[in-house]
């Protein structure tokens, strides 16, 4: 059995048992970790993690939290962070409507530039979404950028089914082990439209609620899905692996 993370902040100080960490990844049959950034400190250092460990892939982008904090230069810095042989897509970018750390105006701006940044460059984009369904449609169809998951999906069938015409893949965290509402979308969409990832340290999955996320937890997010599916966890790990290879290019 093969899993893979396709979505984790393990650079963030949660972490200073970094070497322990990849080890229970390795133990527990994760292959490969995305490590995403949400602005360019982040980005440099999820760079630097994915040149340590041979395990770990990077993105660069900045986050619709971040979006107010770009300079005029950021997409020429973006693209030199980009040519990066282990960075393996632009995000963390998108919208959140919900936290509005960055105005609405500002967010969409952002987004809409690296969407044209990555379709550009022809590398996948890593999609953050919150309170903002209908914009975040918009944005995509005002780019034609057809080449993107959507990281942490929380939303209804309805935006899952358009997002998938759209060519987007979904991928899911450790809510599903205690958001049931999201039951009737695993169910319904294709299977080779699913990656799996943990968003650690962040939605800690059932058994370890409270507990900081990492990694290797990322096989509870694939259980969870077997049991929805009603398939088991090695059909499970077999599909998304081979989605995430296919998506991210590892």
């Amino acid at each position: 059995m093969e899993l893979i993370d396709t979505h984790s902040h393990i650079y963030y100080d949660k972490y200073p048992d970094i070497e322990e960490v990849i080890d229970r990844a390795i133990e527990n049959n994760v292959s490969r970790i995305i490590c995403v950034g949400v602005d360019m400190e982040s980005s440099y250092k999820s760079i630097e993690l994915a040149e340590k460990y041979d395990l770990i892939f990077a993105t660069a982008g900045y986050h619709p939290h971040e979006s107010k904090d770009t300079h005029k230069h950021y997409l020429k810095e973006l693209e030199e962070l980009l040519n990066h042989e282990k960075v393996v897509a632009l995000g963390e970018i998108g919208l959140d409507f919900f936290y509005k750390h960055s105005d609405k105006k500002i967010q969409i701006k952002v987004f809409e530039e690296q969407l044209e940044l990555a379709k550009s460059l022809n590398i996948p984009c890593v999609v953050h979404n919150r309170d903002s369904d209908n914009q975040l449609l918009k944005s995509i169809n005002n780019t034609n950028n057809k080449n993107g998951v959507i990281h942490c999906f929380a939303s209804n069938l309805e935006l899952a089914n358009k997002l998938i015409d759209l060519n987007y893949h979904l991928s899911f965290t450790g809510l599903i082990t205690f958001a049931k509402e999201l039951n009737e979308v695993i169910k319904n969409i294709p299977f080779e439209k699913i990656m799996i990832e943990t968003d650690s340290p962040y939605l800690t999955p059932i058994p370890h609620r409270g507990k900081r996320n990492e990694p290797y937890m990322v096989k509870y997010i694939a259980k969870e899905i077997a049991k929805i599916k009603n398939i088991t966890i090695d059909e499970v790990a077999n599909q998304t692996s081979k989605t995430a290879k296919a998506f991210f290019g590892i």
